[in-house]
């Protein structure tokens, strides 16, 4: 079913309210400020997901918020929709939901082909965006016009909205892809505090792999440049059902968590290194110093699912050749040699079975 087809499956009180009954916000003037499109991504969200639409609601820059339910069976569809309907606002709000569960970015893939904003802007069902979050994220982005990508600090709380402390590596404030491969580590901007501008996602297409967030990142870093606010612009929730806890297993049985964290990093390791692989031969024309750190992201990227793909399902002695190419690989060999300390021990001493 394509995009459209699957809102028009839904009446139409069931996906769209109009948003004009209330005093207007500050008019914006159309050729200094770029159109927002706010995607509210939801599954399973429904003890939070009042909370999210409040806080997009209460933004100080009159959006498009599309509210889109990844075909959950717990009630957050429903009640996005009574939300969305008592709506009385300057937001241009709709909600919709999937004609199936699409998983993340096949989600995010089907959302953005409704997007009409020139920056979109990521919420999740189970996070709290502050009010000043696109007002900020526009002036920032006006302020660095290279600037492609950009994520934010963020208040960390709990199931119950309390303040939690949430480890984050902090990003430069400022980076390109030479970060990646000074730091040795494949991380992106944090999903949760993303926005970019549109040519991100229209200059190569849809995303592949299974996560988003860095995807996105790289693809940011391709065009041109990734910022990272030291200002917290939302409140981002720690719990179980969220999609780093399920990704990364945190909640899981000790006795199974290290393996499935292992299984899905190798899914998700593959498929951004797909999405990276296939912009890059979209970009001849790319600087070449720019190509050649590219290329060497996009071998860590490989290199780091091989590895631990051997870890997980091959003999020893086939764990050789990843760890031999991770020594050789820029912003890899660190992470190389601690591996390689692991052929001497017990897979159970490092939480394998």
């Amino acid at each position: 079913m394509n995009d459209m087809g699957a809102l028009a499956t839904l009446p139409a009180a069931e996906f769209s309210a109009a948003a004009s009954l209330a005093p207007p916000l500050p008019a914006q003037s159309p050729a200094s400020t770029p159109r927002v499109s706010i995607l509210l991504l939801c599954y399973r969200d429904a003890a939070y997901i009042r909370a999210a639409i409040d806080s997009a609601f209460a933004q100080t820059v009159a959006c498009e918020i599309i509210i889109s339910n990844d075909c959950s069976d717990d009630g957050t569809f429903e009640l996005a929709v009574e939300q969305v309907a008592a709506y009385r606002g300057p937001h241009q709000v709709s909600v919709r939901r999937t004609a199936s569960n699409r998983g993340v970015t096949a989600h995010f893939n089907e959302v953005m082909a409704l997007a009409s904003g020139d920056i979109i802007v990521m919420m999740a069902g189970d996070d709290i965006a502050y009010p000043q979050r696109v007002a900020t994220i526009l002036d920032a982005f006006g302020r660095a016009p290279q600037a492609m990508v950009l994520g934010s600090d963020f208040d960390g709380i709990d199931t119950d909205g309390s303040p939690v402390r949430i480890s984050f590596r902090q990003r430069p404030e400022r980076y390109e892809f030479d970060y990646y491969v000074r730091i040795g580590r494949l991380i992106g901007l944090l999903g949760a505090t993303l926005a970019f501008r549109r040519c991100v996602f229209d200059r190569f297409g849809p995303l592949l792999g299974p996560i988003e967030d860095n995807a996105l990142s790289l693809r940011g870093a391709l065009l041109g440049q990734s910022l990272c606010l030291r200002q917290p612009l939302i409140q981002y929730r720690r719990h179980s059902g969220s999609v780093s806890g399920t990704v990364f297993a945190r909640d899981e049985p000790r006795e199974v968590a290290m393996r499935r964290r292992y299984e899905r990093t190798v899914q998700f390791y593959r498929g951004t290194a797909d999405d990276l692989d296939a912009c890059l031969r979209q970009i001849p024309d790319l600087p070449a110093k720019k190509r050649r750190l590219a290329e060497q992201v996009l071998a860590m990227y490989r290199i780091e699912a091989q590895a631990r793909e051997a870890i997980l399902l091959q003999p020893r002695w086939r764990w050789i050749g990843p760890v031999m190419r991770g020594l050789a690989q820029r912003g890899l060999r660190r992470k190389s040699a601690e591996r390689a300390l692991k052929l001497l021990i017990p897979r159970a001493w490092f939480g394998l079975r």
